[in-house]
């Protein structure tokens, strides 16, 4: 049985200064670029059963900087959509809504027909991307490159907790983190790897 393995995209002018960054299509800073080609040594060699991306420009291109071939884009590795917070920080969002909270409000749907989702919604595309996983699994490791507040709730997921409990995995922008099992069970092996 392989491991699930997950890079989160390098850094993007959004993901440094805080903003929701779902449906906008940033590019990565040349800082993103680098963090990106610096996984290159804890991934060569390493052959993968399936790898898919999200259809994003900023993970399709960490993927091609790591050196990972044959990815597939899958739209349900695509961010947690914000909604009405696009490019908004919560510092932002807070001085409206101060009790506001992602893993528990999600996002609203934007006045610009922006579609939000709530925790649950993340959770249903999280199952659906572990489903399809799950038969790739016996074959070999698996990579996924996608962005942070759905990477965490994926690891929820598959660790057997709610979409929301992803709030309690700190997801660095250009590092590798690995599901594996203890005993038939899902644990976290790796968090947050840097080269």
């Amino acid at each position: 049985m392989g491991d699930l393995l997950m890079v989160r995209h390098g850094e993007t002018e959004w993901s440094r200064s805080g903003q929701h960054t779902s449906f906008t299509d940033l590019p990565l800073t040349a800082r993103g670029e680098e963090q990106a080609k610096s996984l290159v040594p804890l991934l060569a060699g390493r052959p993968f059963a399936l790898v898919l991306t999200s259809p994003l420009t900023r993970a399709v291109r960490t993927a091609e900087l790591a050196g990972l071939t044959g990815a597939v884009r899958d739209p349900d590795l695509h961010e947690w959509y914000y909604g009405a917070y696009e490019g908004v920080t919560s510092d932002e969002i807070h001085r409206t809504r101060p009790d506001w909270d992602l893993w528990t409000d999600g996002g609203p749907a934007g006045a610009d027909g922006a579609p939000g989702e709530s925790p649950k919604e993340v959770g249903v595309r999280a199952d659906r991307v572990l489903s399809r996983v799950a038969g790739a699994l016996p074959e070999g490791d698996v990579m996924l490159v996608a962005h942070g507040h759905f990477l965490r709730a994926l690891t929820a997921r598959r660790l057997g907790l709610t979409a929301a409990e992803g709030r309690l995995f700190r997801l660095e922008t250009g590092t590798v983190s690995r599901l594996s099992t203890e005993h038939g069970r899902p644990v976290i092996a790796e968090w947050n790897a840097r080269a």
